[in-house]
C-alpha cells in the first residue's frame, strides 16, 4: 500500500481567515484532537503580525500549550525573518517560509514582491538550519493569482530556481486561490523535478471550484508525497479575495483510504473533528462532507 502523509493546517490556514475569534484553549484542544486522530506534523499556528492577521496574535501562547506533547511535529508559518525568529523561540520543530510567486499577491500579503521574499529566504536558510528547524518553502498562488490572474509554469520553476539556490528540506507548491486543475499540478511538479529530482514535495490545494481533490490525486501520482488539509474543510486567504476552505482532512482521507493509499488518519474521529471546528467557528455546516454522509461501509 502506498503512504502519504496529510500535514493538518487547520489550525493555522484553517482558522486565518475566520472573522470569529477562537480561544488560546479551544485552539490548543483542536491541535489535541488532529493528534488524537492520527495526524503528526501540524501547522500549529501563523508567526505574523496581529493587526494583520488577528486569529494568529496568540501564536506564541498557543505553541506553549501544545509544544511538550510526544506525538507532535509543529510547524509555524513564518513570512519574514522577524517571524523565524519568533518560531525558534517559541520551540516549533518547522517553519514554512511562505514565498508568492505573483507580485500582485506577495505584495497584498507581505508587503513586497516575489524577488524580495526569495531573497529572505536565502538570507534566512542557514540560520534557520543552524537553529535545528526543518524547513519547507511553500509556493504560494502558484496556479493563480487575484491580482495578476494566470501564473505560468515557466514562473513558478523561475521562483523555484531562485529558492533552491539555498535548498529547503521540503518545497511545496499551492493553490492558494482554488483555481487550479490536474494538468497544471503535472506541469508544475514535472518542472520541478526537472531542478532538483530529490527534494521532498508537498501540496496544498483549496477547493473552492471544486478541484481540490482532484488536484491532490494528480499531485500523487505525480510523484507528491506531503499533502495538506484542514479538518471540516475550513479556511482561506485573507487577503486573497474569494478564497475559501481547504480540502477536508476527513474527505482527503478517504479518498486516498479507498484508492489503497495509507495516511495513517482515523476518519470517523477527523470528521468529528472537522464539525466540532466548524461549529466553533459559526458555520451551519461543516464544508466537508465525511461529516455528513459517514464512511463506506458503514
Amino acid at each position: 500500500m502506498n503512504v502519504v502523509q496529510i500535514v493538518e493546517v487547520s489550525p493555522r490556514d484553517g482558522l486565518q481567515n475566520e472573522s470569529r475569534l477562537v480561544s488560546t484553549a479551544d485552539k490548543a484542544a483542536l491541535v489535541r484532537r488532529a493528534l488524537d486522530a492520527g495526524a503528526r506534523r501540524v501547522e500549529v499556528t501563523a508567526f505574523a503580525h496581529p493587526d494583520r492577521v488577528p486569529q494568529m496574535a496568540d501564536a506564541e501562547a498557543v505553541m506553549a500549550e501544545v509544544r511538550d506533547d510526544p506525538r507532535l511535529r509543529s510547524i509555524g508559518l513564518v513570512l519574514n525573518r522577524r517571524g523565524l525568529d519568533r518560531a525558534i523561540a517559541a520551540g516549533c520543530h518547522e517553519a514554512t517560509v511562505v514565498v508568492v510567486v505573483s507580485d500582485g499577491l506577495a505584495l497584498k500579503n507581505q508587503g513586497v514582491d516575489t524577488a524580495a521574499q526569495v531573497a529572505a529566504w536565502q538570507a534566512m536558510a542557514a540560520d534557520a538550519r543552524s537553529a535545528g528547524l526543518a524547513t519547507t518553502v511553500i509556493l504560494a498562488a502558484a496556479f493563480g493569482c487575484p491580482f495578476d490572474g494566470e501564473v505560468p509554469t515557466s514562473r513558478v520553476l523561475e521562483v523555484a530556481r531562485g529558492v533552491l539556490e539555498s535548498p529547503p528540506d521540503e518545497l511545496a507548491i499551492a493553490d492558494t486561490i482554488g483555481v487550479g486543475v490536474p494538468a497544471q499540478v503535472r506541469s508544475i511538479v514535472s518542472g520541478l523535478r526537472t531542478l532538483d529530482a530529490e527534494i521532498p514535495l508537498r501540496a496544498h490545494f483549496h477547493n473552492t471550484r471544486n478541484t481540490g481533490y482532484a488536484n491532490a490525486l494528480a499531485a500523487i501520482e505525480s510523484g507528491v508525497s506531503v499533502l495538506d488539509a484542514s479538518a471540516g474543510g475550513i479556511g482561506g486567504c485573507p487577503f486573497a479575495p474569494g478564497a475559501t476552505g481547504n480540502i477536508a482532512t476527513e474527505d482527503l482521507t478517504y479518498l486516498l483510504s479507498r484508492s489503497g493509499v495509507e495516511t495513517g488518519i482515523d476518519l470517523t474521529s477527523m470528521a468529528a473533528t472537522g464539525t466540532w471546528i466548524s461549529e466553533l467557528v459559526g458555520y451551519p455546516q461543516a464544508p466537508a462532507m465525511l461529516g455528513r454522509a459517514g464512511g463506506f461501509p458503514g
